[in-house]
């Protein structure tokens, strides 16, 4: 093949990979800014806030800010939850906790079982019916944020998976000018296996066959 028809085909291959990379990166950055969108929008409307600064000044196990949520939600005190981000750490690390301080640790199926079985009208059936929905609110709030996170994470990863693909596009684009540019200043007469003894020419084609 002659070497000016082999950069030029090259070339032209490698624009439109551009192409493909660039459409690629357009519809990773949509899905980007659609999700963050929806997962903003979602969680405004809840009106969730984390507990004001002056309320970390004295964290004590029990209460209802504990040592534990000083490193992680402390950092957004006084902030509407808003974020993906947000929403993983108020879930795992406020909600999630109190949960645990609950009898049985806050798991709603122990809960229910144990509030089935004890004696209606009792004291302790009515604590345990109180139990159960504090529990049931609480585990089901972990869910949605945790679910709000989920998505805020896969638009993180579609974010820099458009950065990805832009950079490759700019790569490719670079090459196949230079591809182009070389196609044009390649001799007309020039061929790729010019250089080969023609049983050399045989074998490297048989082995490519």
């Amino acid at each position: 093949m002659r070497r000016k028809t082999f950069d030029t085909l090259v070339s032209l291959t490698g624009m439109l990979l551009v192409a493909v990379l660039i459409v690629a990166g357009g519809l990773l950055t949509w899905g980007h800014n659609y999700i963050n969108s929806q997962v903003r929008s979602q969680l405004s409307e809840q009106q969730i806030f984390f507990p004001a600064q002056s309320a970390f000044a004295n964290p004590k196990a029990g209460t209802e800010i504990t040592p534990s949520m000083i490193p992680s939600v402390s950092q957004y005190a006084g902030q509407q939850l808003l974020t993906g981000q947000q929403a993983e750490v108020y879930a795992n690390d406020f909600i999630a906790v109190h949960l645990y301080n609950m009898p049985y640790h806050g798991v709603y199926s122990k809960i229910s079982a144990a509030a089935r079985t004890a004696t209606p009208g009792s004291t302790e059936a009515t604590s345990l019916a109180a139990l159960d929905q504090t529990s049931f609110q609480g585990t089901t709030l972990r869910g949605m944020l945790l679910n709000a996170y989920a998505f805020g994470t896969m638009a993180v990863i579609m974010g820099w998976a458009a950065v990805g693909a832009f950079i490759a596009a700019a790569i490719m684009l670079l090459l196949s000018i230079l591809g182009m540019y070389h196609a044009r200043k390649a001799d007309p007469a020039d061929e790729i296996l010019a250089g080969l003894s023609k049983i050399e020419r045989r074998n490297l084609v048989g082995a490519n066959a």
